[in-house]
């Protein structure tokens, strides 16, 4: 992409670029793409799963979608590009890639406010358990994802204008790690408190145990989602922070001929969030069964009219 180039051809190194052939992006593009479609179609479908925190999965499922749609067409590109049948310096396939990059940006914003909004519904859930549909109604959640989405879409496409000025470059990384800060203080305090809660959660009678331990349960889920997105997206963001402190280094430079493995781990993480979701929420994985079935069951009707379509004529 325009907005992160790998390593620069001119600078000397001793580590070659890492080359990742183009069908592994396609491969991962069109799974997460799928995976992230189903969970997004899954909690409209089932209203069981109109609840809060199941909006904000939706809204980071929606954004990783957007994160895969984004990298599989600018592969499809690339291919043809290759193939001849694209000019990569032309106005109009730079427009579309400005286009795609301000997408992935923010998709990137996104993703981190997303788990912001999962991080506070959970602290939330476990340590005001008695005021939580007073405190969390669909109307706030709705404003929530409403301030999201506006704010990322107009970080997105002021990232990639303006990717060139150093200051867009450190807002990336200061956004990561500034956003990564917060929740794992967020988590220890909320951990701690945990600890002095949790022999009380068995003897706590009604609904107000069962949401604390529910909400144990959903932070642990979001824990495995957090290590997940900083497993994925903290090699791009040294890949950033590179260019901006050492970028004539030679020990730099070999960090950096490593960015397309950098892309590969970013759409991964579009990948492995689906199936946590599912691993983790007994209700998305039985919604998820229904839907499966129900494509398959379509998809069989449809061959068997076809197939009496061709007789009969």
């Amino acid at each position: 992409t325009s907005a992160g180039t790998s390593a620069s051809s001119s600078n000397v190194t001793d580590c070659p670029e890492v080359v990742i052939p183009i069908q592994i992006f396609l491969v991962i593009g069109f799974v997460s793409l799928s995976e992230n479609l189903l969970v997004v179609v899954a909690v409209i479908h089932n209203k069981n799963l109109h609840s809060p925190m199941y909006c904000f999965i939706c809204s980071l499922a929606a954004f990783n979608t957007i994160s895969s749609l984004s990298k599989t067409w600018e592969n499809i590109m690339l291919v043809f590009r290759d193939a001849g049948h694209l000019n990569s310096r032309g106005a109009p396939e730079l427009r579309i890639d400005n286009v795609m990059d301000t997408l992935l940006c923010m998709s990137f914003v996104g993703s981190v406010f997303s788990f912001l909004a999962i991080a506070a519904d959970r602290y939330i859930t476990i340590f005001h358990a008695l005021h939580y549909h007073k405190l969390m109604t669909m109307r706030r959640t709705a404003a929530i994802l409403t301030t999201i989405w506006v704010l990322c879409s107009v970080s997105g496409a002021l990232m990639i204008r303006f990717f060139e000025a150093a200051a867009v470059k450190i807002f990336f990384v200061v956004v990561f790690f500034t956003a990564l800060l917060f929740i794992l203080l967020l988590y220890v305090h909320m951990f701690l408190l945990a600890r002095y809660h949790a022999s009380r959660i068995a003897a706590m009678p009604g609904s107000a145990g069962h949401n604390r331990r529910s909400g144990l349960k959903g932070a642990l889920t979001l824990t495995i989602l957090l290590g997940v997105f900083v497993v994925c997206w903290a090699p791009l963001s040294l890949h950033l922070l590179i260019i901006m402190i050492c970028p004539e280094n030679p020990y730099c430079e070999c960090y950096r001929s490593l960015f397309q493995l950098h892309v590969v781990l970013l759409m991964s993480h579009a990948v492995v969030d689906p199936a946590i979701y599912a691993y983790r929420s007994a209700e998305l994985r039985n919604t998820f069964r229904k839907m499966c079935f129900t494509i398959a069951t379509s998809l069989i009707c449809c061959r068997c009219v076809t197939d009496t379509l061709l007789r009969v004529y």
